[in-house]
């Protein structure tokens, strides 16, 4: 059984859900829409041109789940699931999934994106598991801080291999897709990397390492 290894954001999905997430919170009035909008966009940015703060993002992109209780989250995400994942999931990327599945491999989601938001994304795609940037849980409230290391560039290779420590599965014949430069540490690490809908840096090195470059969109 092979690993088949996933970005989630415009990779399995066509657009971002962390940021989409911050959009949706404006829009149902859960955060002071102009200031929220305006550092959403500016982390984005930074996110898309390599130069992010990882903790200074989580900051303020955790802040809001210590604001509200699990129920009325849980309320909030379905929702968001509705409105904004429904539309920007690509039937290329359900294709490509299901073809490992398949084939038999142990299909695996790595985001940066934190777990509230992303494994219910993750269980409607049906994958094994997920591997995400977790928040802090205090008695089931949510702290606003970061538990342990954020899956994210370097971060992502660390979790992986804690996580490879106590499962079954290796890197022999393994496969990962992103569409990020922010993951080549971890796409230089696999059997197979391919570069997805790619941004001009990691298109730029697949094709200087003769990587593939797919196209889910």
């Amino acid at each position: 059984m092979s690993l088949a290894i996933f970005d989630l954001d415009n990779t399995l999905l066509g657009g971002d859900s962390d940021h989409a997430w911050g959009e949706f919170l404006c829009e149902k009035g859960i955060v002071d829409s102009d200031e929220y909008s305006r550092a959403n966009d500016y982390f984005y940015e930074q996110y898309k041109n390599g130069g992010l703060d990882i903790f200074e993002f989580l900051e303020f992109a955790l802040k809001p789940l210590a604001q509200l209780d699990r129920e009325q989250l849980n309320e909030l995400h379905n929702q968001f699931m509705q409105e904004k994942i429904a539309p920007i999931m690509l039937p290329k990327a359900k294709e490509l999934l299901e073809n490992h599945r398949k084939q038999g491999d142990y299909l695996l989601i790595i985001t940066a994106t934190n777990r509230f938001v992303t494994g219910p994304i993750a269980d409607a795609l049906g994958v094994d598991e997920i591997i995400a940037t977790d928040p802090e849980e205090v008695d089931g409230q949510y702290t606003g801080k970061v538990a342990g290391i954020p899956c994210f560039q370097d971060g992502k290779v660390t979790r992986l291999n804690t996580w490879l420590e106590s499962n079954e599965h290796s890197l022999e014949e393994s496969y990962f897709y992103s569409d990020s430069h922010n993951d080549l540490p971890l796409l230089e690490l696999v059997t197979y990397p391919v570069a997805v809908n790619p941004d001009e840096t990691l298109e730029a090195h697949a094709n200087e390492k003769l990587w593939p470059v797919l196209d889910l969109r």
